[in-house]
């Protein structure tokens, strides 16, 4: 039995965990803000960074308005991850291992997203958990009301998305590692 990884949503202000919100606008503060910037009554320049996102809010919170702010995390096309990379993990047998890795869940801070061209994802997608943002719910509802088509992970993939997003938060780091026990 297939299990399709996408619906379409038509112009509709609904938001879950796993829609994909093309060119979400995200507010940035300035990198030299400090208490008295902040002070009441001083201005504060920020600058809007507009990019592909993905909601990983919980949907149990979304539907029930729990939340004021969604947390959405960016995704990029594979193409353009691989980009990013250096030379020798972007070609040949580095690409590979590297697509690999992404497949089966070895790299943390990302996850891969099937493509599906009936959604207009016309590429595998790589969501990239070490950016993530906060934007308001009401204003995100409003947003994307006006976008007419854009796509939604359905289960199991969206749980799967979510439990990837989880084990990327819950990792610790220890200061001293325990020494090699025999």
């Amino acid at each position: 039995m297939p299990y399709p990884w996408y619906e379409i949503l038509k112009n509709s202000n609904q938001i879950r965990q796993g829609d994909f919100i093309p060119n979400c606008p995200i507010f940035v503060p300035p990198s030299n803000l400090n208490t008295e910037l902040i002070e009441e009554g001083n201005e504060v320049d920020i600058s809007l960074k507009k990019l592909n996102a993905i909601v990983v809010s919980q949907s149990c919170d979304l539907e029930h308005d729990k939340v004021e702010i969604v947390l959405v995390c960016p995704y990029y096309s594979l193409e353009y991850f691989f980009s990013a990379l250096p030379i020798s993990e972007s070609t040949g047998n580095g690409r590979r291992k590297k697509i690999e890795a992404l497949r089966q869940g070895n790299l943390p801070a990302y996850h891969l997203l099937n493509k599906d061209l009936d959604c207009g994802l016309s590429d595998y997608s790589v969501v990239d958990f070490k950016n993530v943002y906060g934007v308001n719910y009401d204003f995100l509802k409003s947003f994307v009301s006006s976008i007419p088509n854009r796509p939604r992970l359905l289960p199991p993939y969206r749980e799967h998305l979510s439990q990837a997003f989880a084990r990327f938060f819950m990792r610790v780091g220890l200061p001293n590692d325990i020494e090699g026990v025999i």
